[in-house]
């Protein structure tokens, strides 16, 4: 009886442990939201609020040669956005070491993605950020 009762208590223990990291490993991805401007115009300005580890992925479909501009005004100095290449593993430009201002020629045509985030120690404290963020293109 003895040792069933110990085998249950690290049963219990080792579940109490992977419910956590499976629940986090569940966490659902945020749906990738396409930017398309409006007709005449050449820019996009979306506003909104994340929270802890929440993000917000946007796409944007450009052509070889376009100029394309990033802008973020938030409230909190974790808040940042990566942009990726169509189709790259890595990001081409990474908010938090370069800002939150992007400028650059488009290399190759295709979806543009645009990853708004909290840094990890922000997500942890489960700030929240309200931005404003403006996609632009030209070209």
């Amino acid at each position: 009886m003895r040792i069933s009762r110990h085998i249950s208590i690290a049963a219990l223990a080792i579940s109490a442990i992977a419910l956590p990291i499976a629940a986090i490993a569940q966490a659902p991805m945020p749906k990738p939201e396409r930017v398309q401007f409006a007709k005449g115009t050449s820019s996009k300005t979306i506003k909104g609020t994340i929270k802890g580890d929440q993000s917000r992925l946007f796409v944007v479909n450009l052509r070889a040669g376009q100029k394309v501009s990033v802008k973020l005004v938030t409230s909190n100095a974790s808040n940042y956005f990566n942009v990726t290449a169509p189709g790259a593993q890595q990001a081409m430009f990474v908010g938090s070491s370069a800002g939150n201002s992007f400028q650059d020629t488009v290399p190759s045509s295709g979806d543009y993605t645009i990853d708004l985030y909290l840094m990890r120690n922000a997500a942890r404290r489960n700030e929240t950020a309200n931005f404003t963020i403006t996609i632009g293109a030209t070209g």
